[in-house]
Parts: structure tokens; C-alpha cells; sequence
């Protein structure tokens, strides 16, 4: 009998379809099922810029208002609870801590495991970690991911042996001085010839490569 999983991940719904058939795949013993972000529903969108998409302490909060629902909605159905976020140059061990605390306040959960995890410092750099089975072999970057992997390596100081140690913590923003994704998109335009090319998109792109990568390269 499948481990049936909860997942709370932050982020929005490009991170989430390309993260789930991830796990699927590298976890095949376990039922994956998405409590957050919350699916929206058909009709007008929320104005609001980031209403949808959740991270750190906006994540922590988004949790604490809908697992309580969810484990009452469907008691003894859940066996582990995982929560994910971009780690966004955050330190890990307070990050998770801090998560964990604020489970640990819910008292129906806690006869059930839990898991925190991180991609360092976003998901992209799973993506920059196996490019040879997302990049490179993407049609929308063929003949000239190799510049791309050099442009990111040169003008962004990418480590593709360690992308999660890219650009560091802001105090301020209580996230990365440089987005990685977003160096991801400028690598996909960074001359005349790529103007008439598609650029990278975390909404299409993200998500169709995540199914594409080795767990274990990564």
C-alpha cells in the first residue's frame, strides 16, 4: 500500500507541476498529494502580486491555516507531511527549525512524520545541476545552450558543479541578492540572434525540465 504523502511547497503552480511527477518518479512507493499552494479556483484571480505562490514565513503561515483543515477533512489519511520551499539562501537548519516549530503547535499532527526539505537557493539550479538532460536536449535551446552554459558560468560566476552556492543571503530582503532563475531567463536572451528565440520561462520551462532531470545527477 502507497505512502500517501501531503505536500505543502512554496512557490507557485509551475514549481508544483514540475515537482510532484519528480517525486513520483524518484519515490515510486509513495501517493504525492498537493495541499499548497491551494489550486485556484475557475474565475477572477486575486489581484494582490504574490497572493498565490508562497515562501518562507508567507509559506509557514499559509501551512498553519490549511493542514489543520485538511487533517480534519481527512483524518488518519496522511502518513508523512513534507514540506518544500526554495531554500533562497536562507540557512537551512533555521529555516527547517523554524518550520518544524510552528508544526509542532498543531497538536492533530503529531503522530505524523514529517519532512522539511530545500532546493539551494531555488529550484532552477536542479535544473542547472543535470543541464545535459534539460537544456541541452530542449528544443527551445538547441544550438545555443552552450553559450547560454557559458554566458551563466562567465557573467554570473554559476558554479554547474554547485549551483546552490550562488549569490548570497539579503538580510534586508530575507532572500538571494541574485535570483538565480532570473539569470537562467537573461542567459536565454543575451544577444540579437536569441531575440527572436524563445526566452527560458519558470511558468513552461521550469517544470517541463524538472521532469526530464536524474535525481541522482542531481
Amino acid at each position: 500500500m502507497a505512502v500517501v504523502v501531503w505536500v505543502f511547497s512554496g512557490g507557485g503552480e509551475s514549481e508544483v507541476k514540475g515537482l510532484l511527477p519528480f517525486l513520483e518518479k524518484t519515490f515510486p512507493g509513495c501517493r504525492f498529494e498537493r495541499k499548497t499552494p491551494v489550486r485556484q479556483k475557475p474565475g477572477p484571480k486575486p489581484n494582490k502580486a504574490g497572493s498565490y505562490g508562497k515562501t518562507g514565513k508567507s509559506l509557514i503561515d499559509q501551512i498553519k491555516q490549511e493542514l489543520p483543515l485538511a487533517l480534519k477533512a481527512e483524518p488518519n489519511k496522511c502518513d508523512l507531511i513534507l514540506v518544500f520551499d526554495d531554500l533562497d539562501c536562507r540557512d537551512s537548519q533555521i529555516q527547517k527549525s523554524k518550520i518544524l516549530v510552528e508544526l509542532s503547535k498543531i497538536p492533530e499532527s503529531a503522530d505524523i512524520e514529517k519532512f522539511v526539505g530545500f532546493a539551494a537557493p531555488e529550484i532552477e539550479a536542479w535544473i542547472i545541476a543535470d543541464w545535459n538532460n534539460s537544456i541541452a536536449k530542449n528544443s527551445d535551446f538547441r544550438g545555443r545552450h552552450e553559450r547560454m552554459r557559458w554566458w551563466l558560468s562567465k557573467e554570473k560566476k554559476v558554479s554547474f558543479d554547485s549551483p546552490e552556492s550562488f549569490s548570497e543571503y539579503d538580510s534586508e530582503r530575507d532572500c538571494c541578492r541574485e535570483k538565480l532563475s532570473e539569470a537562467l531567463i537573461e542567459s536565454s536572451v543575451q544577444d540579437e540572434v536569441d531575440r527572436n528565440n524563445r526566452r527560458f520561462s519558470k511558468g513552461s520551462h521550469t517544470p517541463l525540465l524538472l521532469r526530464e532531470i536524474d535525481p541522482n545527477e542531481v
